[in-house]
């Protein structure tokens, strides 16, 4: 309660609460070149982008509505060139994690078990639930596929996580579908349970969210606004732009740098 000239003034604080958007923090891992800045680009913009610097590591925000309720979903691309030995800037962070490999790429789906490791010893280590989705990518080039699906669902049933199959250059809707699904299971009902059994899962088909973890608000990262004030903005230090001024460079309207 406060008092405001002589009469009582009741404060909604629970009401207040619920207008400010829930907070997810995404984390893309994987080996470089299995596409995970141009999944980020894809959900964000929905655009595709087919050269950018593998090299920098950026974060993005955007206020996305899943389920009817708005969330501001931040969205870590991350760049490890020696797999994840330098984890813990993001393990921490994490609300939920996205593992990325190339089905056409042998190599980089070896290379993503050593992230679902790392992140089942962190998990049991500090007793979390933290969402983890194994996520094949480029699935346009199938014809060139050199990891099975049925190898991607045992791996990520080893592991108990979720599993997908998308292309980052194809649908939107199916891409966009991965994020909201870990969004969905990192803040169910905002508690933090534990991880449902994998299961391999069609572009059409969504399941329920189960777990909820802690937020962390980082002081630098680009953000997307709406698209009515959205302007095109020159992004020097993304991993999304072409070291040339091509027209890949319009895909990235609507970034603000802060």
């Amino acid at each position: 309660m406060s008092m405001m000239f002589g009469k009582v003034k009741t404060c909604n604080f629970a009401a207040a609460a619920e207008r400010s958007p829930a907070e997810c923090n995404l984390v893309l891992l994987g080996v470089m070149g299995t596409g995970k800045s141009a999944l980020t680009v894809k959900f964000l913009t929905k655009r595709f982008i087919s050269e950018y610097d593998p090299h920098l590591e950026d974060i993005y925000s955007s206020e996305e509505i899943v389920d009817q309720q708005p969330v501001m979903v931040r969205v870590m691309d991350t760049c490890d060139q020696d797999g994840p030995v330098n984890s813990e800037r993001y393990l921490s962070w994490a609300s939920g994690f996205l593992v990325v490999y190339s089905i056409n790429n042998m190599v980089s789906f070896e290379g993503c078990q050593q992230y679902l490791e790392t992140l089942a010893l962190h998990n049991k280590t500090f007793k979390k639930e933290t969402p983890i989705i194994l996520l094949g990518n480029k699935l346009d080039m199938d014809r060139y596929r050199q990891v099975s699906k049925s190898d991607g669902e045992a791996l990520a049933s080893r592991y108990g996580c979720l599993f997908y199959e998308v292309s980052a250059c194809l649908d939107f809707r199916s891409v966009q579908h991965v994020f909201y699904e870990a969004v969905r299971r990192a803040r169910r009902d905002g508690k933090r349970g534990c991880l449902v059994p994998a299961v391999y899962i069609s572009e059409d088909r969504a399941l329920l969210s189960l777990s909820s973890a802690p937020s962390f608000t980082t002081p630098c990262y680009k953000e997307l606004p709406a698209p009515a004030t959205a302007k095109l903005v020159t992004v020097k230090t993304s991993r999304a732009q072409s070291k040339r001024r091509a027209a890949t460079l319009t895909l990235l309207k609507g970034f603000k740098i802060f």
